[in-house]
């Protein structure tokens, strides 16, 4: 029996655990929190599961809250005009449903059901130099902790990387009680409201300790008036500003939220980060090989809400990578093999997020406004949120968009 450790336990670390569990593979997972320290703590994401990413869980049996969690039929889209009130203003319908779990549910979940299937897990924080000690004992090492000191062993790809300082600063509250949605009573959808030079508000409904709740999310052009949190206030205040901010820049979603209150006393967050690619072997002070995944490797600004899809994906496709390799070693060529084979898939969701951390390119915005119009449009614009790979067709490339609208567009 293979042994594997795996450092992290966030959505692709637990995953992949739970998966080669299931394969009969002898699986440690290094967690630095407990299921009831993460339950009991901070909201750790903004997250929006689509279809195949929700599908991966089925199939692994790891979908523990999908019958009490909203289901969210469709994406809409707001964009303000200089009066302060939309411009723009549509709804796309998905294929197939999305849902979003506070992940400090699941991952407290997803920890307990692992040892319940007799899967090792180890609370404690890791260094380097403890990993340095522990590679010789497993035949792969994994992490997948995106943050804290074991990320600097995975250097940074200048090719696959065009940013180096933060594009957005972030706030999210988790909030119950807002009012109805005007635009659509009947259904459940992200709402994508844009403020041309200030930034994005999402909002998401979703679903956490105490029932379903909606969760804004400011995505702030650096510099600007939604780039205002590095004071860190306490939750009161974090969402009292947050409130003000919807006053001020996107009043149809504050007329929503006014007397919205936070889920817990734990329900707020604030920061930034580079969106970045690294390289996925990491090399220990002994010699030790370490493979990297998801945002330890491929770190995108959520701004598309791919964090918690494209972990699930990478997941997947490394659960596959290793069962395929059978009893042969995983070599440094294996490593790079296994972050390629992904990256395949990646490279999409990369160029699409990237892509819109930039002003909108005439193309796009004509799209958005034939949208409007056109129900294809925006039916192929949100369903591209479960599948990036389509958006290099259309989206991105401004013959192909006005071919792709010559094509839709009523003769």
């Amino acid at each position: 029996m293979r042994k594997v450790l795996i450092v992290g336990a966030g959505q692709s670390g637990l995953q992949l655990a739970l998966s080669l569990q299931a394969q009969q593979y002898d699986v440690t997972v290094m967690s630095a929190r407990t299921p009831d320290e993460i339950r009991n703590g901070r909201v750790m994401s903004t997250q929006c599961m689509f279809h195949t990413a929700l599908q991966h869980e089925r199939d692994r049996g790891l979908n523990l809250w999908e019958a009490q969690t909203p289901a969210i039929s469709g994406l809409g889209l707001s964009i303000a005009g200089p009066d302060g009130d939309r411009a723009l203003d549509w709804l796309g319908l998905l294929d197939n449903y999305a849902q979003s779990v506070d992940q400090r549910v699941k991952m407290a979940g997803w920890l307990e059901l692992f040892e319940d299937r007799g899967g090792k897990a180890v609370y404690h924080g890791v260094t380097t130099s403890d990993l340095d000690a522990l590679t010789k004992h497993y035949d792969l090492v994994i992490v997948a902790a995106g943050k804290g000191e074991l990320v600097q062993l995975f250097s940074r790809d200048a090719s696959r990387s065009p940013y180096t300082s933060p594009q957005r600063a972030l706030s999210v509250s988790y909030v119950h009680g807002a009012g109805p949605r005007p635009e659509h009573p009947d259904k459940a959808a992200v709402r994508f409201n844009v403020h041309p030079g200030v930034g994005e508000l999402f909002v998401i409904p979703g679903y956490t300790f105490s029932g379903p709740c909606d969760i804004p999310f400011f995505e702030g052009i650096p510099g600007g008036p939604l780039d205002c949190w590095t004071d860190r206030p306490r939750p009161a205040e974090h969402w009292s500003r947050m409130l003000d901010l919807m006053r001020r820049y996107f009043p149809w979603e504050y007329e929503r939220f006014k007397d919205a209150e936070l889920t817990d006393s734990q329900a707020t967050l604030s920061g930034g980060y580079t969106p970045v690619v690294r390289e996925p072997v990491g090399r220990l002070p002994s010699g030790g090989l370490v493979l990297g995944m998801a945002d330890v490797v491929v770190a995108n600004d959520p701004i598309t809400g791919q964090g918690s899809n494209t972990a699930s994906k990478c997941a997947a496709s490394y659960a596959d990578s290793i069962v395929a390799r059978g009893d042969q070693p995983f070599d440094q060529d294996w490593m790079t093999e296994t972050f390629e084979t992904f990256w395949e898939y990646a490279q999409h969701t990369t160029n699409w997020t990237n892509a819109l951390l930039r002003p909108p390119p005439e193309h796009v915005l004509t799209l958005f406004r034939a949208a409007a119009e056109i129900p294809a449009i925006r039916t192929r614009f949100v369903n591209g949120f479960d599948d990036p790979t389509d958006y290099a067709s259309w989206f991105l490339d401004p013959e192909l968009a006005e071919a792709y609208l010559n094509e839709v567009s009523p003769s």
